[in-house]
């Protein structure tokens, strides 16, 4: 009886030790790897962004003059035209009474009338491209019936909410990334801004119309697009990874080494760009703050976090994009 007390007393023991020792095992494994880095000088820059749509600056619905059928449509989507050229034919209805009517008694009658009873132009009435082909040949038309759609440019249009108008000014250079390449972006200029105000769900917006300065490929009427317009930059002042700052209730901090031991010291910040933050007093170049190396590595590959985007406040979405320039 002693002895299986004895054996039951070795195995608690064993037992207490090996989750002590497993215990402080896993402790060590879940102790990060540190790495010393210093604040470095250099330029930060925050960007607006704002979401809208490609749109004809003017939209133009080509209708017919008379009533009857279509006879001929000489362009297609994405042609371009110049005013005055004739994008299709068709016959009145007179005409196409009569001509149906000569049908029957022979080709040379219907031919003759073909040749007295002229067809009825349809003409483009500014320089521009076909957006929209609605009709066919063959088709019965009315004055109220569409025939084609042409519009002079493809633009974008904004919403801008009230209080994010003093980032726009005619004139401003932004960029414009579309949903269907988001990869990719075109230069582009804001054209106008509206005088008169709208009222979208309860939020007071203006109108921003942006034109494109280079045309992209398969710029499409109808695609969702994303304006990013420059907000602030500041210029020659000290920089750290967003992840060498951490926040706490009172304020932020960083970790410092001081000899052997790590201490936390509190800074003041700035803007932050998403991978960059401003730190206004608190450090200098020549401490050396500890950084997780994991979190140090997520800083160095990320993308378009580089930037720092200015959501604007109003009701409109953020898409999320890569950016093939490269930021400060």
């Amino acid at each position: 009886m002693k002895r299986i007390v004895v054996i039951l007393c070795a195995v608690f023991i064993v037992g207490i030790f090996a989750v002590f020792i497993f215990k402080k095992s896993a402790s060590k494994k879940s102790v990060e790897p540190m790495t010393a880095i210093t604040a470095e000088r250099g330029d930060i820059s925050l960007e607006f962004r704002v979401t809208g749509s490609v749109e004809p600056r003017n939209r133009l619905e080509i209708k017919p003059q008379v009533s009857g059928r279509l006879e001929e449509v000489l362009v297609n989507e994405g042609d371009n035209v110049k005013k005055g050229d004739i994008l299709a034919w068709m016959s009145s209805t007179e005409r196409t009474s009569l001509l149906d009517a000569a049908v029957s008694f022979s080709a040379e009658e219907q031919k003759k009338w073909a040749e007295v009873y002229k067809p009825t132009p349809i003409m483009a009435p500014l320089d521009g491209f076909i957006i929209l082909r609605d009709k066919e040949p063959g088709q019965t038309v009315s004055v109220s019936d569409v025939i084609l759609v042409m519009a002079d440019k493809l633009i974008i249009k904004a919403n801008v909410d009230e209080t994010d108008l003093r980032y726009m000014r005619v004139g401003l250079k932004v960029k414009v990334y579309l949903d269907a390449y988001p990869d990719e972006y075109f230069p582009a200029r804001v054209e106008h801004i509206a005088y008169e105000s709208k009222v979208i769900n309860n939020v007071t917006v203006y109108e921003v119309k942006i034109e494109p300065l280079v045309v992209p490929a398969n710029f499409r009427a109808g695609m969702t697009a994303t304006v990013e317009a420059p907000s602030e930059k500041k210029e020659d002042v000290l920089l750290l990874p967003v992840s060498a700052v951490t926040e706490k209730s009172d304020g932020y901090y960083v970790t410092l080494k001081a000899g052997e031991k790590m201490i936390q010291k509190k800074v003041v910040i700035g803007i932050s760009s998403g991978r960059k933050m401003e730190i206004v007093s608190g450090i200098t170049e020549d401490d050396e703050v500890m950084v997780a190396q994991r979190s140090l590595s997520k800083d160095v590959v990320s993308g378009r976090g580089q930037r720092g985007m200015r959501s604007p406040s109003s009701m409109f979405g953020i898409g999320s994009k890569k950016s093939s320039s490269k930021s400060k």
